[in-house]
């Protein structure tokens, strides 16, 4: 059995019903009220009261339009739309927390990273040190066009462009400003020295920025990175950068090649492979009793929406399966989509063939990632086999309906963690970096993003 401590994310979104389809008609789910403050507030408190590490919010910026060539099937559905802005949340939950991170995802391919690099500071300074940014290159085709381009840029590509774009948010937070620039000298009424303030001179394929950072150095400097990409492109790009990495995978043998094809990366880009923390996406049905879980589920299953789950495979794939049969098998065809969902649904594990009609069941309750249903020692018995089968460090939880599946996991599920000795008790670090990693606030030295830092180091030196 493990001993090592499990990190444990919850994975929401600014929107209705994020990983299972139709279940925002459950008399019982409140994901409707993702509008309203006080669904961010409450859920935060109840969450940093269950020692999560971080809320984990997801984001597309485009519609699910592939299944029957219409976004018809996800609006109606309300599968991931509407969708509103996840980083606009987090003051409101970093308000009235301590210590609870939070992860949010924006898009490389649809921002310059001149304003985002600031919105980012200004997000770590306003939580005191608490954010993460999920880097993502964007799969939809519709979010593409409707920021003026006329197809999705090719999957290769974007990362070639997400490379950059980190590049230029790393010398902005890491090169620009210098750590004693700030000096806040009333008397000669200096607030910052001009001299340590550095314009970057970026020039480069895909991004010319020229000057210097808009905003003063906040505790992490760099948020905490996390990255999604398990493409050999976007494995490779994740064990250059990331500090923690989140896969979806529908079983063990699926998540354990992916775990290991990540580490490999990791090693490949100098690091050590047990830097970088990999979270897998987990749905838990927990009940008192084994029955009680199993009454749950079943009453879920009632609010499956096939047609929302056709939806975003749809989106996440590229493939429209409206015209298959439903028992017919899904074969792997690459294309500019999330290549890695594709292919766990059809290369990965050779013991397992989807037809349409398990993939639409299967999403309809824990998206692409697995699920589990059982008393609170069952599920903590799942979760350690994960740990110890697939070698993953911890675990996005999604939510079959909210709040009650993160209530009902933190009632149930967390004390037999705890117990264990596997989920920690309370939070020991000032940051959400500290809180992860227990090493500080700032990146490793050995971080390529502290290449830039040093740069400024020896021109003032």
């Amino acid at each position: 059995m493990t001993n090592k401590r499990i990190y444990l994310n919850a994975f929401d979104m600014n929107c209705v019903g994020h990983q299972s389809p139709g279940l925002w008609t459950h008399p019982d789910d409140e994901s409707h009220k993702y509008k309203d403050s006080e669904y961010w507030t409450e859920l935060a408190k109840l969450l940093e009261k269950g020692q999560f590490d971080a809320i984990f919010l997801a984001d597309v910026l485009g519609t699910y339009d592939v299944y029957k060539g219409s976004r018809d099937a996800a609006v109606r559905q309300g599968a991931q739309s509407p969708v509103n802005d996840p980083l606009l949340v987090v003051p409101l939950m970093s308000a009235v927390t301590k210590h609870l991170g939070f992860g949010v995802t924006a898009s490389v391919s649809h921002e310059h990273p001149y304003t985002f690099a600031r919105r980012m500071s200004t997000l770590d300074h306003l939580t005191k040190g608490r954010v993460g940014w999920n880097i993502v290159t964007s799969y939809l085709k519709s979010a593409a066009v409707n920021i003026g381009l006329e197809d999705q840029v090719n999957h290769d590509e974007r990362y070639d462009i997400a490379a950059e774009y980190l590049e230029v948010c790393y010398k902005l937070w890491e090169g620009s400003w210098e750590d004693d620039a700030v000096v806040k000298d009333k008397v000669k009424r200096v607030y910052a020295d001009p001299s340590k303030v550095h314009d970057i001179n970026h020039e480069g394929k895909y991004f010319k920025v020229p000057g210097a950072h808009l905003t003063e150095p906040s505790l992490q400097r760099t948020p905490v990175l996390y990255q999604a990409g398990a493409s050999p492109k976007g494995s490779a790009f994740a064990g250059k950068n990331a500090e923690s990495i989140f896969i979806a995978a529908p079983t063990i043998k699926a998540a354990k090649h992916s775990v290991q094809r990540l580490r490999e990366q990791v090693e490949r880009a100098g690091r050590s492979k047990e830097e970088v923390k990999i979270l897998t996406m987990f749905t838990p049905i927990v009940g008192k009793t084994e029955e009680e879980a199993y009454e749950k589920y079943n009453d879920y299953k009632n609010h499956i929406s096939h047609e929302g789950a056709l939806a975003l495979f749809g989106g996440w794939t590229g493939i429209d399966l409206s015209g298959y049969d439903p028992q017919q098998h899904l074969e792997y065809i690459e294309n500019d989509s999330i290549r890695s969902t594709l292919e766990n649904f059809t290369k990965i594990d050779s013991e397992k063939k989807w037809t349409v009609d398990d993939i639409k069941e299967f999403i309809g309750i824990g998206g692409m990632g697995a699920f589990t249903v059982g008393s609170s020692e069952q599920v903590a018995d799942t979760m350690e086999e994960w740990v110890n089968e697939a070698g993953v460090d911890g675990f996005n939880i999604a939510y079959a309906i909210t709040p009650g599946t993160f209530k009902d996991f933190i009632e149930l599920v967390v004390p037999i963690l705890q117990e264990r000795g596997l989920l920690r008790t309370e939070y020991d670090g000032t940051s959400l970096r500290d809180n992860l990693f227990g090493k500080g606030n700032q990146l490793p030295e050995h971080h390529p993003a502290k290449q830039y830092a040093k740069i400024n180091a020896i021109i003032t030196n």
